[in-house]
């Protein structure tokens, strides 16, 4: 393991560059070239033996097993989800709350001022088109799926212990919807995509999750079997994470087009559904970041906001916009509290909840976070760690809640207060359906139903090729552009993980495959969180000794040129240097040698000494 003190080995084809000029010699702040342009050939063929491969097998076998024997498959995921899901709920609500500490501690320490990249490199994208892609590649489709359903399920259902009027219900359920969806879900990210973006742009290592670990487990370790096995983690941890999310985009376009009459929403047409959009992915795939998904980026930012801005408008508008500023206030009353609140004392109902809800959501954070994390590094070339942790914790979390309070806002003013309530007495909220059925009863409820599975289609391949492309950089060696033809092989495992997960029991199996995949990867989080405090310190402690450095050159400097002008300026005082030019002006002595006259002594003439009396 590297000590602080110890210049970190360089990586096979990258280049040492210069970053702060008093870090010159501080080799262990800046080894590595952030471009990563030149790559050694060899490690990209023991990528594809020791990584590419492993995942594509394992996650291969995963949708054959469904495929062939799915009633079997079926039955185990519901005794998974029924008998281990439950227990991991207190390890992730501590997890998460570690995580969340952590990001602010990051923001607001000393640290904030590094740069992620070379200290001169400038932001690549614009702040609102980094915040776009952000947002979207975040977690867009979960919000239009969940943006209606959450809030009114927690109305309906309160969550175990809650009780009081319908007022006190319907506002702890948007809390709930604020702590799942809010700062907690992004300080994942940050952990993440945090250590990744100084891994990659600071220190020039290829994209891949294991080289954000080398400051815990040294070079060797991380170029071994060791980082094989990570990253073959991340890699499928990032295809059942996005393939989750692609589950519930083809539950609610399926929902969407049977609402609207045009089909009926089976298991066939949700099957055909994952094979035209994941094939629309793959084209973006193909096409770049910058042109693909950049662009799928903004325009599903531009859709979603005129969605909100409809449903705002047309609906009761002064309500949702005071209901948006109560429940921050709410939020912040009592997020302590429910970030640790386990349900322990509601026995087998409390566990069932969580396992449905937190857990499940902690889990899937989780499993999508090499996927964002990667993502959002790439993106953040040249922003400060405070920029990036305020940007990645804040604004998104900030558009998060008003689009909860807007769209899950009018869920409930129309459920308490409308003689056409969203869930009848006695029902169940359909989470598929949801918002289509808060849609449809807005005036031109046809038009914005269809802009609303439009909407569900854009944040697919946006999830989709975005996921794609960082996998294949996983499985690559960290191959900033990698071949297509992995592109779009890891493109349609993706769709095909998602279909083994909607015949394998839809709904309860994504949630479950979500909380399990997301274990393995939880401890690596763990020790990327703890790579970033050490590197840091390390970087820290290396600006801390070049500017002390830099101090003692120049006192050193100063205090020589001060001596030497004033040993210049007082030699004649001093040794008498210069008298002669004194006396060249007075005329000389006699007989008392280089010595200057003074006015008033003797009895000579002025200038003239007399003999004996000096």
């Amino acid at each position: 393991m590297p000590s602080d003190e110890t210049p970190i080995e360089p990586v096979p084809g990258h280049h040492p560059v210069d970053g702060h000029p008093e870090h010159m010699e501080d080799v262990a702040v800046l080894p590595g070239d952030p471009t990563g342009d030149e790559r050694d050939q060899s490690m990209e063929k023991a990528a594809m033996r020791g990584v590419f491969l492993p995942a594509a097998i394992l996650v291969g076998v995963f949708v054959a097993a469904t495929l062939i024997f799915t009633d079997w498959m079926t039955e185990i995921m519901a005794t998974l989800q029924r008998d281990v899901v439950g227990g991991f709920g207190w390890y992730y609500i501590l997890l998460v709350a570690i995580f969340v500490a952590f990001a602010i501690w990051m923001g607001v320490s000393r640290f904030g001022d590094i740069v992620l990249g070379k200290d001169d490199d400038e932001p690549e994208f614009s702040l609102p088109a980094w915040f776009a892609m952000l947002f979207a590649t975040g977690m867009g489709i979960g919000l239009v799926y969940w943006g209606v359903a959450e809030p009114l399920s927690h109305y309906m259902e309160p969550k175990p212990g809650v009780e009081g009027t319908p007022a006190r219900l319907a506002q702890q359920a948007m809390a709930q919807s604020y702590v799942h969806w809010g700062i907690h879900a992004w300080a994942i990210y940050v952990v993440v995509g945090l250590a990744l973006a100084y891994s990659i742009h600071r220190r020039g290592r290829p994209v891949s999750i294991r080289w954000a670990l080398e400051p815990l487990l040294g070079a060797e370790r991380v170029r071994g079997r060791l980082g094989d096995v990570i990253d073959v983690v991340a890699i499928i941890g990032t295809v059942f994470g996005v393939a989750t999310s692609l589950g519930f985009g083809v539950l609610q376009i399926g929902a969407g087009l049977e609402f609207t009459d045009i089909a009926t929403s089976t298991t066939a047409l949700q099957l055909v559904l994952i094979a035209v959009i994941t094939g629309v992915a793959t084209l973006s795939v193909v096409s770049g970041l910058g042109k693909g998904i950049k662009w799928l980026s903004n325009g599903n930012m531009v859709a979603a906001a005129f969605l909100m801005i409809v449903v705002l408008v047309l609906g009761p508008t002064l309500f949702l916009l005071q209901d948006f500023v109560q429940s921050i206030g709410y939020y912040l009353s009592n997020v302590l509290q429910m970030t640790f609140d386990n349900t322990v004392y509601q026995g087998e109902a409390g566990r069932e909840w969580q396992a449905s809800w937190t857990t499940f959501y902690w889990g899937w954070w989780i499993s999508w976070a090499p996927f964002v994390g990667v993502f959002i590094a790439r993106i953040s070339k040249g922003r400060t760690v405070r920029e990036f942790v305020s940007g990645t914790l804040l604004v998104p979390t900030v558009v998060t809640f008003l689009w909860f309070s807007v769209m899950g806002g009018s869920a409930l003013y129309r459920q308490m207060f409308s003689a056409e309530p969203m869930v009848p007495e006695g029902g169940e909220v359909d989470s598929n359906t949801a918002l289509f059925d808060l849609l449809g009863h807005l005036p031109g409820g046809t038009i914005w139903v269809g802009l609303a599975i439009l909407l569900v289609a854009l944040f697919f391949v946006t999830s989709s090729d975005s996921g794609s492309l960082v996998v294949d950089m996983l499985a690559s060696g960290g191959n900033p552009n990698p071949p297509v033809w992995s592109r779009i092989f890891w493109a349609v495992l993706e769709g095909a993980v998602a279909a083994a997960l909607l015949l394998a029991g839809g709904l309860p199996a994504l949630q479950t495959a979500s909380i399990l995949i997301a274990l393995p990867f939880s401890f690596v989080a763990i020790g990327m969180m703890l790579s970033v405090a050490k590197a840091f310190r390390a970087e820290h402690g290396a600006i801390l000794r070049a500017e002390r450095r830099r101090n003692r050159e120049v006192l050193t400097h100063r205090v020589t040129t001060d001596v030497t002008q004033n040993l210049q300026k007082g030699w004649p005082e001093y040794f008498g240097v210069g008298s002669a030019v004194v006396r060249g002006r007075r005329g000389p002595r006699p007989g008392n040698g280089p010595r200057s006259g003074r006015g008033g002594h003797g009895t000579g003439t002025p200038g003239e000494g007399t003999p004996g009396k000096d």
